[in-house]
């Protein structure tokens, strides 16, 4: 009988660590699926900004002539950042090169090198990963000299351009 009773309560002990195993992953993938729709729900709502801009006729190479810039780097080469490289071509704005955690893997028409390489000098580090702005500011503070600066920022202020 104490055999039954010990294997009826291992089975239980079993079941609810189990079952809070479950609900611990549950949780883990719900809140993985939120973070990840924030950020997608951040990047749509910053194309959205950009694609008003463009219907304005404007182009960010107006705000980085405003300031100064006129060699910057792009941090994040995702769809983002080729989307910033091309709309830089043939303006007077030099993309120098780009910056990205997977540059091994990424192809673009500029060199892509990781935040630890040699970081060439430039006027202004443009930062496309909206979402993780800050982290990526941190990181880059102590490799460069220059201005860190959001494209969602850099999309506000040309908005406000006549």
């Amino acid at each position: 009988m104490k055999k039954g009773v010990i294997s009826v309560i291992s089975a239980l002990t079993g079941a609810a660590v189990g079952a809070a195993a479950v609900g611990k992953i549950s949780t883990e993938k719900k809140e993985e699926a939120q973070a990840y729709s924030s950020k997608c729900i951040a990047l749509f709502q910053m194309m959205n900004k950009w694609v008003k801009v463009k219907q304005e006729g404007k182009n960010l190479a107006l705000y980085f002539e405003r300031e100064g810039y006129k060699k910057i780097a792009i941090y994040g080469m995702s769809f983002v950042g080729e989307t910033l490289l091309n709309e830089l071509q043939d303006t007077g704005i030099q993309v120098a090169y780009g910056i990205d955690q997977n540059a091994d893997m990424i192809y673009a028409d500029v060199d892509v090198v990781t935040v630890e390489d040699n970081l060439e000098e430039v006027d202004a580090v443009v930062v496309t990963a909206i979402t993780f702005f800050d982290e990526i500011e941190e990181k880059l503070a102590g490799k460069v000299s220059c201005q860190i600066i959001s494209l969602e920022d850099v999309l506000y202020e040309v908005e406000k351009l006549c």
